[in-house]
């Protein structure tokens, strides 16, 4: 098992990178974040008196500080980016800019030898309605989000002898930057704060993946990358693959809320979607928390915290 290597992780403070940074730290790794703090620092807080805990505020658009940061570093995990449907339909040049510019920077800046890991996403893959899709089937995304990854993907591919990428399934989970534009989040918010949760096409299908299997198989592909060396892999669980009815009529068992599925309306992010997670599986990687497990974790957690929706104004 690989220990003490360099790690820098852009993007370390957002959802995904506050609940892997501790995880890294307990692994004995010496961590680099670079963050603009977007979302601010505190899920970075206690890291700060650990000695193998280093932070640089700058943006992955800054070539010198993205050089700087790549100084030393065994392995980079790639997060920065603008993550998601809401966030990039709001903002999207600099969503293209972020994504795929920083990404180029970054690839552009590695030395011989340095390893990356690319935080990917099935956006990439657009409507697939009525197939179960594989790492071999044809992206066709249909979100600036979704465009902007699998344009990524493949030029990370094409220029780096090093890299792993991921395309993570729909995230749900607790993290100390919390995420509620996150279909699950988003569904277990409503129901607890306005008693109230109407779904939009309810048979449309996604995969669900929880937050700290994201971050086990960062880890994962640290400590096992050679034999994954230049492979795209999904990351999720078949369990997962859940219409919007079935995680709603999940929560209902939870929460008493009124519960209405229309018939008219429908909702912008079109995704439609089933996986399979095979080939991660073969790796000898395999997801831990599934649906109910992670329901009750944010039920537990939101319900005693006082927080808007910034996607929803709720």
């Amino acid at each position: 098992m690989v220990e003490k290597l360099n790690v820098l992780v852009t993007g370390g403070a957002g959802y995904v990178g506050s609940v892997l940074v501790p995880l890294l730290l307990e692994r004995g790794f010496k961590v680099r974040v670079l963050d603009n703090l977007t979302y601010g620092p505190n899920g970075l807080i206690p890291h700060f008196i650990n000695p193998n805990f280093e932070f640089v505020k700058g943006s992955i658009l800054d070539e010198k500080t993205v050089k700087d940061c790549l100084r030393g570093m065994d392995v980079v995990v790639h997060l920065a980016a603008i993550v998601g449907y809401p966030a990039c339909k709001k903002d999207p040049e600099t969503a293209r800019k972020v994504n795929l510019e920083g990404t180029k920077i970054l690839a552009k800046n590695l030395s011989k030898g340095q390893k990356i890991i690319y935080s990917s996403t099935d956006s990439v893959y657009g409507n697939k309605q009525g197939i179960i899709c594989t790492e071999e089937t044809p992206p066709e995304p249909i979100s600036v989000y979704g465009e902007t990854k699998a344009q990524a993907e493949k030029y990370l591919l094409d220029n780096c002898s090093n890299v792993v990428i991921y395309r993570f399934a729909t995230a749900f989970g607790l993290s100390p930057r919390l995420r509620l534009d996150l279909l699950i989040n988003d569904f277990v918010f409503q129901a607890l704060k306005k008693k109230i949760l109407v779904v939009y096409e309810k048979d449309f299908k996604r995969a669900f993946v929880h937050i700290r299997d994201m971050a086990r198989a960062i880890i994962f592909a640290i400590d096992n990358f050679d034999k994954m060396n230049k492979n795209i892999y999904c990351i999720g669980s078949e369990e997962l693959n859940l219409t919007k009815e079935q995680v709603a009529l999940a929560i209902r068992k939870k929460l008493d809320f009124y519960l209405h599925f229309a018939d008219a309306g429908k909702d912008e992010d079109l995704r439609n979607y089933e996986f399979s997670f095979e080939k991660m599986r073969k790796t000898g990687f395999k997801t831990e928390v599934g649906l109910e497990r992670g329901l009750d974790e944010l039920i537990k957690g939101l319900r005693e915290i006082e927080i808007k929706n910034p996607y929803t104004n709720a």
